[in-house]
């Protein structure tokens, strides 16, 4: 084996290491957004396992932008703040770090996965979602309240001063969230966005806040630092958004400020048809890389170092995510990757030798 996950990758002037990151992944403990001693445990760990990039998970923009209320948050300066030691310390364990900014949109105000589902109601704390067009993620959920340009002006302000936060927390690198049927990847879908405005109709339209966010957060970020785009390539449902559409609009951002793309797909409201298998939407990088330029990360089943190999010799993404593979195990990468690219601490070593 090459070992072509050990080799380094640049994106503007972020070098890292090895072509193996943490991708976001909730952990729904934060009390207010506040990143506490489980996540500096949780990252840091990681970061001593051997990954180039830690991808912080989805941390909300603004109170009602959060999935549930226990996700973090970076809408005031006290969350900036609980964030710089943070970072300090993944950076001390030899990792780099992003934070994914993003609104929740309609699927906003749930409950905790592991406490039961569907949405928290205002009596115990929950909020009423916003949402592109007034359509509730799940027949059962409450119908959302149809954004006005005043809401939509209110979210691109606060994705701007959650980005101008994340560069004064000292993070290396933001990533907008338009995946997972998130409030972004609501206005993508003609299946969520039925408006007649600007901002829905035909792909032009659908996809005008995500530029208008990707400038927002260019603006704030310093030219050296890279700007990372999550999408889903495909809502999985009949007449919904798909992998030519998202192609597009990716190939309409490159000239905006986006450097990477980190490739999933799904999650836009339920019944979705996905075939989900080991590496099941490498392919959705794969195009999606083919028809922009862009670099692009796999993330999905992916489990072994022949999978991550194959991926990167084929040409089919730049880098590897693993997810899953991580919480179960944080020292794969120092395992798996050359013994010259290995980032082990002196204390561990006699466990790698």
């Amino acid at each position: 084996m090459s070992t072509l996950f050990s080799t380094p990758l640049q994106l503007r002037s972020l070098a890292l290491s090895n072509r193996l990151f943490m991708p976001p992944m909730c952990q729904y403990s934060a009390i207010d957004g506040l990143p506490d001693d489980w996540h500096r445990q949780h990252y840091v760990t990681r970061a001593l396992g051997g990954v180039s990039l830690i991808v912080i998970e989805a941390t909300a923009v603004s109170p009602e932008g959060r999935i549930s209320p226990a996700d973090l948050g970076l809408w005031n300066d006290a969350q900036r703040d609980a964030f710089k030691p943070l970072v300090e310390a993944i950076h001390a364990a030899g990792a780099k770090v992003a934070v994914q900014l993003a609104h929740a949109g309609r699927k906003a105000s749930t409950s905790i996965p592991w406490l039961g589902k569907g949405q928290v109601p205002e009596t115990a704390g929950g909020w009423g979602p916003i949402a592109p067009s007034a359509i509730p993620f799940d027949p059962a959920d409450s119908e959302p309240q149809a954004m006005d340009q005043g809401d939509i002006d209110r979210v691109k302000k606060a994705f701007g001063d959650a980005t101008r936060r994340a560069v004064e927390a000292g993070f290396d690198a933001v990533e907008l969230h338009a995946a997972h049927g998130y409030l972004v990847h609501q206005f993508l879908s003609p299946l969520s966005n039925t408006r007649g405005d600007q901002y829905g109709g035909d792909l032009s339209g659908r996809s005008r806040l995500v530029r208008e966010l990707v400038r927002v957060l260019r603006h704030e970020l310093p030219a050296s630092m890279p700007l990372l785009i999550r999408v889903s390539a495909t809502d999985g449902l009949p007449g919904g958004w798909d992998v030519e559409e998202c192609a597009t609009v990716l190939k309409g951002l490159q000239p905006e400020g986006i450097d990477f793309v980190d490739v999933s797909s799904g999650g836009l409201a339920p019944g979705a048809k996905m075939v989900v298998g080991p590496g099941y939407q490498v392919g959705f990088a794969s195009r999606i890389r083919a028809a922009t330029g862009l670099p692009t990360g796999a993330v999905g089943l992916i489990t072994s170092a022949e999978q991550v190999e194959q991926i990167l010799i084929s040409g089919s993404a730049d880098a590897v995510s693993l997810g899953r593979l991580l919480l179960r195990d944080p020292y794969w990468p120092a395992r798996h990757l050359a013994p010259e690219a290995r980032r082990v601490p002196g204390q561990y070593l006699r466990a790698f030798s």
